[in-house]
């Protein structure tokens, strides 16, 4: 039987979210229920609500989710009832280009819920990403569940969904930091901590933190940062760019191997350019506003060669990435705990997007 649930709603551009009935149906032949134990608050998630997404309205918030498996449908066999989960959007196809290529970070058909969950009134919600995890319970494809070792704690699990694991995966999948490198993050939100965190994992020798926060800074440091900018003021153009400059103090001169725009604002692209040493590898995981365009002069494109890259979910792979990723947690190697600032309830979500938006937490994570 269906089952009728709390769940946060965005019903227009703008407006504040609102806590409703939600109505999860039963599970097609390969979906599933999941019992929803904790969710992360996002940046997407408040984008969607601002209508900076898509205006498919009403939409069911939350997708950086933890839960255990409560019903399956019929033909499910990649997780089985209590499983721990660990929710995710890219539940890969294994048939589209991109997989048969051997590229299934990039699957451009990945799997959704077969059913959709509605409001009482039958309204149907679009779930953000697939997900919809603002919530008791939600429903969704059985490729979108990931066990996870179930002694993690769900609060710091769910946040490998989405934002911790896009600046991670930046840092140790599309960048390919190596031992003893040199890497310059900047912005340092959820996302740019995590890439810093990424890139101590793997052995960077040198990790600068920009950003005109100093409590982020200070974040960035706890993080494994070994230095910061602070770039309040520090204006100009191309090479003579404020941040540049001292990036460049800081590498004898030569610029980092690695650079990681977790911005994505234009001034903060250019940093990210041009502080790469020659042959400097470029990583683009802030996401741009729909109007913004890059522009350098083609001679520097071409002389500096090296590469730049955008990072769509920190180019990870869930079954391969989340696990790994939990273990190295659990063992004492990875800090992910360190990312979860602060446990709300599900009625607290519109408050944590001003909280968010102000710069104070690195996660907000609702706790159920």
């Amino acid at each position: 039987m269906s089952q009728t649930v709390r769940g946060i709603v965005s019903r227009e551009k703008g407006a504040p979210v609102e806590q409703a009935d939600v109505v999860v149906p039963d599970p097609g032949p390969r979906d599933v229920v999941v019992d929803i134990e904790a969710c992360g608050v996002c940046h997407t998630d408040l984008a969607y609500r601002d209508g900076d997404i898509e205006d498919a309205y009403p939409f069911l918030l939350g997708h950086e989710a933890a839960g255990r498996v409560e019903e399956v449908g019929s033909e499910v066999t990649h997780v089985k009832k209590g499983d721990f989960v660990i929710l995710n959007w890219r539940a890969v196809c294994g048939e589209c280009r991109a997989c048969r290529r051997g590229e299934p970070e990039y699957c451009f058909d990945t799997f959704n819920a077969s059913k959709q969950m509605t409001l009482a009134d039958g309204t149907a919600l679009n779930p953000a990403l697939g997900i919809g995890a603002f919530a008791d319970k939600t429903l969704v494809h059985e490729m979108q569940c990931t066990k996870v070792d179930e002694n993690e704690d769900p609060a710091a699990a769910g946040l490998l969904g989405c934002g911790v694991m896009a600046g991670l995966g930046a840092a140790v999948n599309t960048a390919k930091v190596r031992r003893g490198e040199s890497v310059a993050v900047i912005g340092c939100g959820g996302v740019g901590i995590a890439a810093i965190a990424g890139a101590k994992l793997n052995g960077a020798a040198k990790i600068i933190a920009v950003d005109v926060d100093p409590t982020k800074l200070e974040w960035a440091k706890e993080l494994g940062a070994t230095h910061t900018i602070d770039s309040s003021g520090l204006d100009g153009e191309g090479e003579d760019n404020g941040v540049v400059k001292r990036i460049k103090e800081l590498t004898g001169g030569l610029g980092v191997d690695v650079s990681i725009d977790a911005v994505g604002i234009m001034p903060t692209w250019q940093q990210a350019f041009y502080s790469r040493d020659l042959a400097g590898r470029m990583v683009m995981v802030g996401v741009p506003n729909l109007t913004d365009t890059v522009s350098v002069p083609a001679i520097e494109l071409y002389s500096r060669g090296g590469s730049i890259k955008p990072a769509w979910y920190g180019d990870c792979l869930p079954e391969r990435d989340f696990p790994a990723f939990v273990d190295l947690h659990l063992s004492g190697q990875f800090p992910l705990e360190k990312f979860v600032s602060e446990r709300i309830g599900l009625d607290q979500v519109e408050e944590a997007f001003q909280t968010m938006t102000s710069g104070k937490v690195l996660r907000s994570v609702v706790v159920l």
